[in-house]
Protein backbone atom coordinates (compact mmCIF):
# COMPACT_ATOMS: atom_id res chain seq x y z
CA UNK A 1 0.00 0.00 0.00
CA UNK A 2 1.04 3.60 -0.86
CA UNK A 3 2.18 5.19 2.34
CA UNK A 4 0.66 8.68 1.41
CA UNK A 5 -2.46 7.24 0.10
CA UNK A 6 -2.81 5.04 3.38
CA UNK A 7 -1.74 8.06 5.60
CA UNK A 8 -4.51 10.20 3.51
CA UNK A 9 -7.35 7.83 5.04
CA UNK A 10 -5.97 7.81 8.47
CA UNK A 11 -6.33 11.09 8.87
CA UNK A 12 -9.09 11.68 7.02
CA UNK A 13 -11.32 8.65 8.34
CA UNK A 14 -14.11 10.66 9.60
CA UNK A 15 -14.67 12.92 6.52
CA UNK A 16 -14.57 10.13 4.05
CA UNK A 17 -17.18 7.96 6.47
CA UNK A 18 -19.45 10.41 6.22
CA UNK A 19 -19.19 10.68 2.54
CA UNK A 20 -19.34 7.16 1.79
CA UNK A 21 -21.73 6.62 -0.44
CA UNK A 22 -24.94 3.57 -1.17
CA UNK A 23 -23.38 0.53 -1.15
CA UNK A 24 -23.09 -0.44 -5.04
CA UNK A 25 -25.97 -1.78 -6.89
CA UNK A 26 -23.25 -4.73 -7.66
CA UNK A 27 -23.70 -5.97 -4.48
CA UNK A 28 -26.49 -7.87 -5.03
CA UNK A 29 -25.14 -9.63 -7.90
CA UNK A 30 -22.05 -10.61 -6.54
CA UNK A 31 -23.95 -11.93 -3.42
CA UNK A 32 -26.18 -14.12 -5.72
CA UNK A 33 -22.89 -15.57 -6.90
CA UNK A 34 -21.55 -16.87 -3.55
CA UNK A 35 -23.03 -19.85 -1.39
CA UNK A 36 -25.86 -19.07 1.17
CA UNK A 37 -24.28 -18.25 4.32
CA UNK A 38 -21.08 -18.33 2.88
CA UNK A 39 -17.94 -16.85 4.12
CA UNK A 40 -16.95 -13.45 1.75
CA UNK A 41 -13.63 -11.63 2.81
CA UNK A 42 -13.98 -8.03 2.84
CA UNK A 43 -11.48 -5.67 1.71
CA UNK A 44 -10.88 -2.18 2.16
CA UNK A 45 -14.61 -2.01 3.61
CA UNK A 46 -14.54 1.60 4.47
CA UNK A 47 -17.33 2.98 6.39
CA UNK A 48 -18.88 -0.60 6.30
CA UNK A 49 -21.62 -0.10 3.89
CA UNK A 50 -21.72 -2.83 2.02
CA UNK A 51 -20.42 -5.18 4.81
CA UNK A 52 -23.65 -3.62 6.58
CA UNK A 53 -26.10 -5.41 3.28
CA UNK A 54 -23.32 -8.82 3.52
CA UNK A 55 -23.93 -9.34 7.47
CA UNK A 56 -28.03 -8.48 7.06
CA UNK A 57 -27.89 -11.24 3.91
CA UNK A 58 -26.55 -13.71 6.81
CA UNK A 59 -23.30 -14.47 5.18
CA UNK A 60 -20.39 -15.08 7.25
CA UNK A 61 -18.06 -12.03 6.81
CA UNK A 62 -14.42 -11.14 7.69
CA UNK A 63 -14.20 -7.28 7.21
CA UNK A 64 -10.86 -5.08 7.05
CA UNK A 65 -9.65 -1.87 6.27
CA UNK A 66 -6.18 -0.69 5.91
CA UNK A 67 -5.90 2.11 8.57
CA UNK A 68 -6.99 1.66 11.67
CA UNK A 69 -9.09 5.11 12.30
CA UNK A 70 -11.27 3.32 9.33
CA UNK A 71 -11.65 0.05 10.85
CA UNK A 72 -12.70 1.45 14.43
CA UNK A 73 -15.84 3.37 12.70
CA UNK A 74 -16.52 0.70 10.63
CA UNK A 75 -16.47 -1.66 13.43
CA UNK A 76 -18.52 0.62 15.99
CA UNK A 77 -21.35 1.53 12.80
CA UNK A 78 -21.98 -2.63 12.38
CA UNK A 79 -21.69 -3.49 15.97
CA UNK A 80 -19.55 -6.22 14.28
CA UNK A 81 -15.43 -6.61 14.35
CA UNK A 82 -13.25 -4.69 11.75
CA UNK A 83 -9.92 -5.76 11.63
CA UNK A 84 -6.50 -3.77 10.17
CA UNK A 85 -5.24 -5.32 7.50
CA UNK A 86 -2.86 -4.17 4.87
CA UNK A 87 -3.16 -6.31 1.19
CA UNK A 88 -0.15 -7.91 1.72
CA UNK A 89 -0.84 -9.23 4.99
CA UNK A 90 -3.34 -11.52 3.88
CA UNK A 91 -2.09 -15.11 4.01
CA UNK A 92 -4.75 -17.64 4.37
CA UNK A 93 -5.40 -20.69 1.86
CA UNK A 94 -9.07 -21.85 0.75
CA UNK A 95 -10.94 -19.58 3.52
CA UNK A 96 -13.71 -17.71 1.87
CA UNK A 97 -16.49 -18.12 -0.69
CA UNK A 98 -15.97 -14.80 -1.81
CA UNK A 99 -13.72 -11.65 -1.77
CA UNK A 100 -14.94 -7.86 -2.61
CA UNK A 101 -12.67 -5.39 -3.10
CA UNK A 102 -14.81 -2.10 -4.05
CA UNK A 103 -12.66 0.57 -5.15
CA UNK A 104 -9.29 -0.38 -2.79
CA UNK A 105 -7.04 -2.32 -4.83
CA UNK A 106 -6.89 0.74 -7.28
CA UNK A 107 -4.17 2.33 -4.55
CA UNK A 108 -2.28 -0.96 -5.10
CA UNK A 109 1.57 0.22 -7.29
CA UNK A 110 1.21 -1.53 -10.59
CA UNK A 111 4.24 -3.88 -9.58
CA UNK A 112 2.79 -4.95 -6.77
CA UNK A 113 -0.94 -6.10 -8.09
CA UNK A 114 -0.40 -8.97 -9.64
CA UNK A 115 1.04 -10.65 -5.93
CA UNK A 116 -1.80 -9.23 -4.16
CA UNK A 117 -4.50 -10.94 -6.92
CA UNK A 118 -2.50 -13.74 -6.36
CA UNK A 119 -2.73 -13.31 -2.17
CA UNK A 120 -7.05 -13.42 -2.63
CA UNK A 121 -6.61 -16.25 -5.18
CA UNK A 122 -5.02 -18.60 -2.48
CA UNK A 123 -7.78 -17.49 -0.03
CA UNK A 124 -10.48 -18.73 -1.91
CA UNK A 125 -12.06 -21.77 -2.23
CA UNK A 126 -12.20 -23.47 -5.44
CA UNK A 127 -14.83 -22.04 -7.09
CA UNK A 128 -14.48 -18.63 -5.23
CA UNK A 129 -15.92 -15.51 -6.40
CA UNK A 130 -14.06 -12.01 -6.51
CA UNK A 131 -15.44 -8.57 -7.45
CA UNK A 132 -12.44 -5.85 -7.22
CA UNK A 133 -13.43 -2.14 -9.14
CA UNK A 134 -10.51 0.22 -10.58
CA UNK A 135 -10.44 3.39 -12.05
CA UNK A 136 -9.56 3.23 -16.01
CA UNK A 137 -6.16 4.73 -17.34
CA UNK A 138 -3.21 4.06 -19.16
CA UNK A 139 -0.26 5.23 -16.72
CA UNK A 140 -0.31 5.37 -12.57
CA UNK A 141 -0.09 8.63 -10.78
CA UNK A 142 -1.90 10.77 -8.32
CA UNK A 143 -5.32 12.75 -7.81
CA UNK A 144 -5.33 16.15 -6.17
CA UNK A 145 -5.42 14.72 -2.54
CA UNK A 146 -2.15 12.93 -3.35
CA UNK A 147 -3.59 9.65 -3.00
CA UNK A 148 -1.89 6.88 -5.59
CA UNK A 149 -4.19 4.93 -8.15
CA UNK A 150 -2.71 2.35 -10.67
CA UNK A 151 -5.36 3.63 -13.16
CA UNK A 152 -5.43 0.49 -15.83
CA UNK A 153 -6.62 -0.31 -18.83
CA UNK A 154 -8.79 -3.38 -19.54
CA UNK A 155 -6.22 -5.11 -20.91
CA UNK A 156 -3.42 -4.63 -18.42
CA UNK A 157 -5.66 -5.43 -16.03
CA UNK A 158 -6.76 -8.53 -17.55
CA UNK A 159 -3.06 -9.87 -18.25
CA UNK A 160 -2.50 -9.34 -14.40
CA UNK A 161 -4.78 -10.88 -13.19
CA UNK A 162 -3.69 -14.14 -15.24
CA UNK A 163 -0.65 -13.67 -14.43
CA UNK A 164 -1.50 -14.04 -10.56
CA UNK A 165 -3.88 -17.42 -11.15
CA UNK A 166 -6.37 -18.92 -13.06
CA UNK A 167 -9.34 -17.12 -13.22
CA UNK A 168 -12.46 -16.87 -15.09
CA UNK A 169 -14.74 -13.76 -16.02
CA UNK A 170 -18.09 -13.98 -15.05
CA UNK A 171 -18.93 -10.38 -15.80
CA UNK A 172 -17.60 -6.97 -16.61
CA UNK A 173 -18.72 -3.22 -16.90
CA UNK A 174 -18.28 0.61 -16.44
CA UNK A 175 -19.45 2.89 -14.45
CA UNK A 176 -19.08 6.95 -14.02
CA UNK A 177 -18.60 8.56 -10.83
CA UNK A 178 -17.29 11.37 -8.93
CA UNK A 179 -14.41 10.53 -6.61
CA UNK A 180 -13.95 12.07 -3.01
CA UNK A 181 -12.28 15.24 -4.58
CA UNK A 182 -15.08 15.92 -7.18
CA UNK A 183 -13.17 14.88 -9.84
CA UNK A 184 -15.33 11.90 -12.03
CA UNK A 185 -13.83 8.83 -13.25
CA UNK A 186 -14.52 5.46 -15.14
CA UNK A 187 -14.40 2.65 -12.79
CA UNK A 188 -13.99 -0.64 -14.52
CA UNK A 189 -15.91 -3.51 -12.30
CA UNK A 190 -14.25 -7.19 -12.57
CA UNK A 191 -16.24 -10.12 -11.06
CA UNK A 192 -14.52 -13.50 -11.70
CA UNK A 193 -14.57 -16.91 -10.00
CA UNK A 194 -11.09 -19.01 -9.06
CA UNK A 195 -10.67 -21.74 -11.64
CA UNK A 196 -9.46 -25.64 -10.93
CA UNK A 197 -5.38 -25.10 -11.24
Amino acid sequence: MDHDTLQFYRRNAEAYAGWAKAPSARLKDFLALVRPGGSILELGCGAGNHSNEMLAAGFALRATDGSPEMAAIASRRLNHPVETMLFHELDVREAYDGAWASACLLHVPREDLAGILGRIHRALKPDGVFYASFKIGEADGRDSLGRYYNYVSPEWLRATYAESGPWTEVSSGTSVIKSFDEAPATMLHLVVRKAAS
